[in-house]
């Protein structure tokens, strides 16, 4: 079996000579002939280089990995049982699926109240995650789940005022917390604030804090779609040599007159922002925690990718010292608005497997009575069965699920949608549902209600993303139904069970022929 896809993919604009008929180890057409133009990736790389490094085209796609893992979610199933309920009372009048309460609390204290165990783990400064940041801001505000502004979005903004090294002022960080809490109702979900090594050292979060009422952070390790920083394209010289002077990494260096010369040219058309990585040290970790509690923050989270199992560990162990609100952990594969194509698809521990040994090292630390933190898993994510996985899997310490490319797929769609509806050419598939917005998404007439005159102001980017999360409230309603879990903390890792050998060793997760041996012998010799 090949896991892997090499030198051509629809990512980098690639393809073989030969579709059918590839070598399976390098990717190279079975026969590689002398004149060809170059349409996979090696040829592509012989004119055009690092550039091809990256997914394209930049700030109008996310990509995750399209590496075949040996272990992933759908090789487990949930288990559905026709006895008993937990969470309502065990009669075919109450424990139907529409009684199941996906409300939560994350974080110490009163925590924060959720109506989905639904994340968007931090969408920055890419001009994708820019772009729909209406649609994702007040869709998940409606909804009532946790939405993260990621990294670099105060660097970024050419209006952010900085004095003394430190942010003052800002146009788009502004923009994106206040479209959130303008729509936030009946105090559910939050705006969290994410913060690297460059935000940091321009005081992001203070300024976020102080400035703007915001009262959940989080500080960035990583992700798993890469184990560098973030890193963006900039097709303005100018931009260029303005994020250079704020102290970001820019290739090719935008103040070198040959390069200066070679982009006025046409000789290259973007600019290559990167960020730094981390240099994680406990201390200093449990410190920055402490500060920012101090400064004001209510809560303070954690994201980590899906680095080597000792980071892992440092990751639990460090959040359980700190007394972190909430750890998400990021496994290799599941997305990103930019990261090198060969790195996403090569690098680091995959989702199951992560989130496998996660599990593992929570249940460690909860044995010796330390203070777990809850947990928000990440990687891949898209539907309500995969939602169900994650939180049985990780029971009893998992208590969101993270998402963040479908998500803003439904915004974008919705987005595009609206754009259609305006200029009256609604596409033949969507026109059958109607040509207008009420007739178009089938949660307008409820949200119209709620809303009042209101309603006229939502995006239909909200809209979009608003009606997916209700498509995967009802499907997770009815998983947790058949399984007889009308609570989300009633789902346990005996929910689902491996369909392979392998799964069960990765994960601990029961093969499915072995589960519920020992009442199977009781009914059978009862």
């Amino acid at each position: 079996m090949s896991y892997s896809r090499p030198n051509a993919t629809a990512a980098t604009l690639t393809k073989n000579r030969t579709e059918g008929s590839v070598s399976p180890f390098s990717g190279m057409c079975v026969t590689c002939v002398d004149g060809c133009i170059g349409m996979c990736e090696i040829g592509k790389s012989a004119y055009r280089g690092h550039e091809t490094i990256y997914p394209q085209p930049f700030g109008l796609i996310t990509t995750a990995s399209e590496k075949d893992y040996p272990v992933d979610y759908s090789h487990f199933s949930i288990m559905g049982t026709a006895i008993g309920a937990k969470g309502v009372e065990a009669t075919s009048d109450e424990a139907i699926f529409p009684n199941v309460n996906l409300e939560t609390r994350v974080g110490k204290g009163e925590g924060i109240k959720l109506k989905l165990p639904l994340v968007i783990p931090g969408i920055g400064s890419t001009n994708v995650a820019k772009n729909n940041w209406e649609g994702l801001a007040i869709g998940s505000a409606l909804a009532g789940t946790i939405l993260t502004i990621g990294e670099n979005v105060c660097g970024m903004d050419e209006n952010t005022v900085i004095e003394n090294g430190k942010v003052v002022d800002t146009r788009d960080m502004k923009r994106r917390v206040n479209l959130f809490k303008e729509w936030q109702k009946d105090g559910y979900g939050a705006v969290v604030v994410q913060a690297n090594i460059e935000d940091t050292r321009l005081g992001v979060h203070e300024y976020a804090i102080e400035e703007l009422g915001v009262e959940t952070v989080e500080l960035k390790w990583g992700q798993g779609a890469k184990d560098i920083g973030g890193e963006v394209k900039i097709d303005s010289l100018e931009k260029a040599q303005m994020l250079k002077r704020r102290g970001y990494i820019v290739i090719p260096d935008p103040d070198a007159s040959t390069v200066i010369e070679a982009f006025q040219k046409g000789s290259f058309k973007e600019f290559e922002r990167h960020s730094r990585v981390g240099m994680v040290e406990k201390d200093e970790f449990v410190k920055r925690v402490e500060d920012l509690r101090s400064k004001g923050a209510k809560y303070v989270f954690l994201k980590t990718g899906a680095y080597r199992p000792a980071d892992l560990a440092r990751a639990v162990k460090y959040a359980s010292e700190a007394g972190i609100d909430l750890l998400t952990v990021d496994g290799a594969g599941g997305g990103t608005g930019m990261s090198p194509w060969r790195m996403m698809n090569e690098w680091g521990v995959p989702s199951v497997e992560l989130h496998s040994l996660l599990h593992d090292m929570c249940r460690k630390m909860d044995i010796k009575g330390n203070y777990v933190p809850d947990i928000a898993l990440a990687g891949g994510f898209t539907f309500e069965d995969q939602v169900f996985k994650g939180l049985s899997l990780g029971s009893p310490y998992v208590k969101l699920i993270g998402m963040a490319r479908a998500p803003l797929a439904a915004a974008m769609v919705g987005k595009t949608i609206g754009n259609r509806v305006d200029s009256q050419c609604v596409p033949v598939y969507v026109e059958r549902f109607g040509s207008r917005i009420e007739e178009i998404f089938v949660t307008a007439s409820e949200l119209k209600e709620e809303l009042g005159k209101d309603f006229q102001q939502v995006p239909p980017g909200a809209l979009g993303l608003y009606t997916y999360y209700h498509r995967l409230e009802q499907g997770l309603k009815q998983l947790m139904g058949g399984s007889r879990k009308f609570a989300l903390d009633r789902i346990g890792r005996e929910d689902i069970a491996s369909l392979t050998r392998e799964a069960e060793e990765v994960s601990g997760i029961t093969y499915v022929k072995d589960m519920d041996k020992e009442d199977v012998d009781r009914i059978l010799n009862g």
